[in-house]
């Protein structure tokens, strides 16, 4: 999860054939695990919030030329979905579009 909670940026997602979204305050993003992001562009302001909504997540920082594919692919099949949306509970949505990946 990323949070923006002051300023704005514009944020590549997926790698090189991604797509880059302009956010801003008030935004929240859901990643999947093992999807790309790096920030293209932002504010001077720019303060983000990272968290991870499943229990025991852990910040895995990686780049393509570091990793072994088949190892990387492995780990993300077994991250599970949140017990619940981060955002909005258990009345979110998050959970069930989770599963539909």
């Amino acid at each position: 999860m990323l949070g923006i909670a002051r300023g704005k940026a514009c944020v590549a997602f997926g790698g090189d054939k991604g797509r880059a979204l302009d956010i801003q305050a008030g935004d929240v993003v859901a990643l999947p695990a093992g999807t790309g992001h790096r920030r293209a562009s932002a504010s001077g302001d720019l303060l983000v919030v990272g968290a991870y909504p499943t229990k025991g997540g852990a910040y895995d920082k990686t780049r393509p030329d570091e990793v072994d594919l088949a190892k990387a692919c492995a780990q993300i099949a077994g991250v599970p979905p949140p017990a619940q949306d981060p955002v909005y509970g258990a009345a979110g949505q998050l959970t069930t579009l989770w599963a539909d990946r």
